[in-house]
């Protein structure tokens, strides 16, 4: 069985702000939070975001990609294209995705991109 991505708003702490969180789930494993790999690439140095095609959104792509594919490189060919085909339309309120999902949406971004739609 592959991981399983978790995205949900926290509590509005007292300033009002609202955070979100992006769990990984892996059968045999505790639960994690994504990372969201700022070291490749710093749009949202404030987290991740969905339900949009922003800062916050492109990070949360990139993470996605990046723990996926296990492939910094190829993340990095992809994200940007995750974030609109799939990250931006996320529900707002919160939403799951499984490993295969996101291999399939990268797979159509990368056929898309070699059959130069």
């Amino acid at each position: 069985m592959g991981k399983t991505y978790t995205g949900y708003r926290l509590q509005a702490p007292p300033d009002g702000s609202l955070g979100t969180q992006v769990m990984v789930h892996e059968e045999g494993h505790e639960p994690r939070p994504i990372d969201l790999r700022l070291d490749l690439r710093g749009h949202s140095p404030t987290g991740a975001e969905w339900g949009y095609a922003g800062s916050g959104p492109a990070q949360l792509a990139l993470a996605l990609c990046a723990d996926v594919l296990g492939d910094d490189d190829r993340a990095q060919d992809v994200y940007q294209k995750l974030k609109f085909k799939l990250v931006g339309r996320l529900p707002k309120d919160g939403w799951s995705l499984t490993e295969d999902q996101l291999r399939q949406a990268i797979a159509d971004i990368e056929q898309e991109r070699d059959h130069g739609r």
